[in-house]
């Protein structure tokens, strides 16, 4: 039986070259299926507010939320490390608030570790966790959090401007202890060179290939979202017109009373 993986065998990884998988998932069916293919990392993200709640952006989903939908992922995932996102102003406030909510995180929904958005600006937080024992998985660029602020979704650090504040962030978590760091939505080159700079690993969501990871939505790789489609997703499968297929032919059945038969029902 393979051992549940831990931030040290995520830290690992990076020394030894082997690429690190991360999905999203939200219920137990979806975190079980990854679990048994054998992904290294399941988050829980705060996406959960877009795909499966039908928000437009992340900002609204809460702490109660995020512990429902962490605590099936948990029960499911036997192998896989657990990472759980921590909402919009559940960390921003002060660092005896972000403590309190990141240990909920851990302790009534069972979380192996939190992920916070943020760099230098949010260093201080990422050390106040870090101290009481909670790993903590940095994320910079864009930031969906922040969309407010960056005017949408758009790619951070084209820019010189930019990219030096990035890297000042990306070296900033480190610092503060991260044990790793999403870089989502900066141009290839710039994830390479900050990948190079560190030593804690570097996940990217639209940040190339020269990250050590890369995490996607499994909503978005699974086709069934099409609120919006993302130049850094690939669809690695269309479960949508399977779904729908199944739905209509159980809708025409039911009206034409071809279901239930003798084989559905009890004598």
């Amino acid at each position: 039986m393979k051992p549940k993986k831990t931030i040290l065998d995520i830290a690992l990884m990076k020394q030894s070259g082997e690429k690190i998988s991360i999905l999203t998932a939200y219920d137990y069916p979806f975190a079980q299926l990854m679990d048994q293919a054998g992904i290294d990392v399941i988050l829980v993200g705060d996406s959960v507010a877009t795909v499966f709640s039908g928000h437009e952006n992340t900002l609204p989903v809460t702490m109660d939320e995020m512990i429902y939908h962490t605590r099936p992922v948990v029960r499911a995932a036997k192998h896989a490390l657990v990472v759980a996102d921590m909402p919009f102003m559940s960390y921003q406030i002060d660092l005896a608030d972000a403590r309190r909510n990141a240990g909920r995180l851990i302790k009534e929904a069972g979380a192996q570790a939190v992920k916070l958005e943020g760099g230098q600006n949010i260093a201080a937080t990422i050390a106040a966790i870090t101290e009481i024992d909670i790993p903590v998985m940095a994320h910079i660029g864009l930031t969906p959090q922040s969309i407010h602020r960056m005017g949408g979704f758009k790619v951070q650090g084209r820019q010189d401007a930019q990219a030096a504040q990035l890297m000042a962030d990306a070296k900033a978590v480190e610092a503060a202890g991260a044990f790793a760091v999403v870089l989502e939505g900066i141009p290839a080159h710039l994830a390479a060179q900050v990948t190079a700079a560190l030593s804690i690993p570097t996940i990217g969501i639209g940040a190339g290939a020269g990250c050590d990871g890369q995490v996607l939505v499994i909503h978005d790789i699974l086709g069934l979202c099409d609120k919006y489609s993302p130049k850094f997703v690939k669809r690695f499968a269309d479960v949508q017109q399977i779904i729908s297929d199944g739905i209509g032919e159980y809708i025409s059945e039911v009206k034409s009373g071809a279901f239930p038969t003798a084989e559905h029902s009890f004598k």
